[in-house]
């Protein structure tokens, strides 16, 4: 594949018989054509001159010759007819926004901010555009800060209200590395190609973990997009890493002032990806002025950042009302409290006056808390993992939100006066909804299923806002998430339900929350083959507190495609079932979610859904941590497995990992934060241990299938190579795979297709 004239598909790979080789061509080029598929990753509604509203998507594809996602920006106008139908125009092309990190429309829609960050030393570009042209560009060198972060959790990006300064997260320059020659040390700043001297490495500088290797601290910083000018915002304590940055409305010529989330280094740093459980604040800094002669008079005198929430352990994705009264922000009080790595979130507010500086020790007012246990058929609490930029109806107090509940992905309304919380996305729907945008009060979503790509709907209001009792949605004809006539024919002879999976062995001391049913998706297809059942492959998500949705996942479509059925689990831990279920995990990893999975199983079985002598698994991370505890503890159930960075040995893990506090709490549960240490006693080694896929290792019979990224910093590669080596020395068949620069996520467009292609040939050969 590293050919870039040549098929991806024409080198054999060694060591395949004739059976997998002819299974690797054809499943190769069906797999490539549901990797074709896009995906819509942002939607923004922007202001026209025509009246009509326009609408920018970005999204992304892959490029598997070169191995990086290709990013596009799409455009349609919408035109709204006298009997409620609506007419999506799409401009006859995207546009592709090449090494783009961030695209972000001004508040008007008349400006578009596109980064392109930095290479190495290079500088990071900022490109301004018009309409028809891009109107200025800056180049910001790294010795003013490094690349702008786009990652979605500290990413920051606000314009302020009059479209002049745009405030961002970029990672601080690097400090000066000390020089050496052949004399030894040496004075001042000698150039780096200097072949006389060399640069040595200083001082090793903590960062957050996974996904951010060569990141330490992201600071805040605001460019005048008229003069080019970037200044690092002052105020701000060294120890501070922020993001989410807001501009704070302000009336005119007052001061300005910028909301953003705080989260102090503490001791150290641990991994912050996925991890909501690592304490935050709000915080409000003054903007930096560029009017020289203000500069001067001493008007920046009193800069500190002041914390606005600090009677709450966590506070994030800050937003505010129309009308600036209010600031809202969401939390992840059980996360920090208990450990767990994420929970269940609550929103709170907390007042804001526009024409008066910022203050301490808020009134914070809890709008919506978290909910301990759902009754049947009720809200189950906020899983948010966004939110809009813009998430207000006109009438200035209704929230538009999309959060877990259950398996699906649903879409919400919240008055945050009331509290009220109302599912507005189809109640009758077991699709996955997620809102991209606003257009006004209407609403424009992406809808799909595990066998449906996603589609555009388009919901409006029947009455007004303050009456939210009816949403009526119309499907549109989008152009840009079409699939092959191949695919569409394959996804429409398969169906998929969600499964309640009532809990096996109930005993006394579970909370009511965790007694209560988990879900599983099933998928598969629409008749049976003679009426046998096709093999059925379990899908286990990482976390363990995450969630399978029923939305589109192009890999687990592929595998259905190839004539397997799907049980995608949810086991209890999992969000979107209250915060009770969330917390029935931690102390019994291993086990409660073991005999879930099991238990899920056992119902498809009994139903005559799945044939138990054709069983596989496959999961990543925790999802590994559950495929090999699975082939350890029930080793006649499964004819294949495949684990995707796994977790096979807490006790190495623990020592190497960029969230051992993790380790601790799935393993010892609520003593986890007093027994926490980073030197763990021959006590807890054995804890751990006993816990781990590895301590069952000798009775594991499945051929097993090893994908391993050698940049992984959150399950590090050698806890996967131990127990593959363990399996080979059992005399166990088993693959390893190492993708030597791929992190956690495998998700780089060449690794995703070698991953889930060598997965479709493994599973074929061992449960046809």
């Amino acid at each position: 594949m590293e050919n870039s004239g040549a098929s991806p598909f024409k080198d054999t790979p060694v060591v395949l018989d004739a059976i997998s080789e002819e299974e690797y061509f054809s499943q190769s080029a069906l797999l490539k054509e549901f990797t074709e598929i896009p995906i819509i990753e942002k939607a923004w509604a922007l202001k026209s001159n025509t009246g009509r509203s326009q609408v920018m998507f970005s999204i992304n594809q892959p490029n598997l010759l070169e191995n990086k996602k290709r990013k596009y920006a799409s455009f349609t106008h919408i035109s709204k007819e006298k009997n409620d139908s609506v007419q999506f125009h799409w401009d006859a092309f995207p546009i592709e926004m090449g090494t783009a990190s961030l695209m972000v429309p001004s508040p008007s829609g008349s400006k578009l901010l596109v980064v392109q960050n930095a290479e190495k030393d290079s500088p990071t570009r900022f490109e301004i555009w018009s309409s028809s042209q891009v109107e200025r560009e800056f180049h910001v060198p790294s010795s003013i800060h490094g690349s702008v972060y786009s990652d979605g959790w500290f990413e920051g990006i606000s314009w302020n209200s009059d479209e002049t300064l745009i405030a961002y997260i970029a990672e601080e320059p690097v400090s000066a590395k000390p020089t050496f020659t052949y004399f030894g040390s040496e004075k001042g700043n000698c150039p780096d190609k200097d072949c006389n001297s060399w640069k040595g490495q200083g001082d090793w500088e903590e960062g957050w973990g996974e996904a951010y290797a060569g990141k330490r601290l992201p600071k805040l910083f605001v460019i005048n997009i008229n003069s080019g000018e970037v200044h690092c915002v002052d105020g701000i304590e060294k120890s501070l890493s922020v993001g989410q940055v807001i501009w704070a409305p302000s009336v005119k010529d007052s001061l300005q002032y910028l909301v953003f989330v705080g989260w102090p280094s503490g001791m150290r740093k641990f991994g912050i990806k996925y991890c909501t459980n690592r304490p935050c604040s709000l915080y409000a800094v003054r903007a930096p002025c560029f009017r020289s002669e203000s500069r001067q008079s001493g008007m920046d005198a009193n800069l500190s950042a002041v914390a606005l929430t600090e009677s709450i352990s966590s506070a994030f994705f800050p937003r505010f009302s129309p009308d600036g009264q209010f600031l809202v922000f969401l939390s992840s009080i059980s996360a920090v409290d208990s450990g767990a790595h994420n929970a269940t979130d609550s929103l709170h507010r907390i007042d804001w006056s526009i024409d008066a500086e910022p203050r301490p020790h808020n009134k914070i007012v809890d709008m919506v808390p978290v909910v301990m246990c759902a009754e049947d058929g009720c809200f189950p609490g906020l899983y948010c993992s966004n939110i809009l930029s813009n998430p207000w109806l006109s009438d200035g107090r209704t929230m538009i939100l999309s959060s877990a509940w259950g398996s699906t992905l649903i879409i919400l309304t919240v008055n945050v006066l009331s509290g009220e919380v109302s599912r507005i996305s189809p109640s009758t729907s077991e699709f996955s909804w997620d809102v991209l945008t606003l257009d006004g009060d209407n609403i424009i979503a992406v809808c799909s299923s595990p066998v449906d790509v996603p589609e555009i709907k388009y919901g409006y209001l029947v009455g007004n806002a303050s009456d939210n009792t009816k949403w009526n949605w119309l499907g549109i004809s989008i152009p840009i998430t079409k699939c092959s006539e191949k695919v569409r024919s394959l996804l429409s002879s398969k169906e998929f339900c969600i499964m309640p999976i009532p809990v096996r062995d109930v005993s006394e001391n579970l909370t009511k929350g965790a007694s209560k049913p988990y879900e599983a998706i099933f998928a598969s297809s629409k008749s049976k083959k003679h009426g046998a059942c096709d093999p059925l492959i379990v899908v286990l998500h990482g976390g363990p507190h995450c969630v399978s949705l029923s939305s589109f996942s192009k890999s687990s479509a592929f595998l259905c495609s190839l004539g397997f059925s799907l049980l995608i689990v949810s086991y209890r831990g999992s969000l979107g079932f209250g915060e009770e279920a969330v917390q029935s995990l931690p102390g019994k990893a291993g086990l409660q979610d073991v005999n879930d999975v099991l238990a899920a199983i056992d119902h498809v079985i009994g139903v005559g859904l799945a044939d138990p002598s054709k069983i596989a698994a496959v999961g990543i991370s925790h999802g590994g941590f559950l495929t090999t505890h699975l082939i350890g503890q029930a080793p006649d159930k499964f004819a294949a497995a495949a684990a995707r960075n796994p977790v096979c040995n807490l006790a190495l893990m623990v020592g190497t990992t960029d969230i051992p506090d993790w380790c601790y709490l799935e393993a010892f549960g609520s003593e986890a934060k007093s027994s926490f240490t980073a030197a763990p006693s021959a006590e807890h080694l054995a804890l751990l241990y006993d816990k781990s896929p590895i301590s069952h290792v000798s009775k594991v019979k499945a051929p097993t299938l090893m994908l391993l990224g050698a940049k992984d910093l959150r399950v590090p590669v050698t806890d996967g190579l131990q127990y593959a080596r363990a399996l080979k020395e059992k005399g166990v068949e088993v693959k390893v795979m190492m993708f030597p620069d791929d992190i956690h996520e495998l998700d780089r467009p060449r690794t995703d297709f070698e991953s889930f292609l060598n997965i479709g040939v493994w599973f074929k050969k061992y449960c046809s």
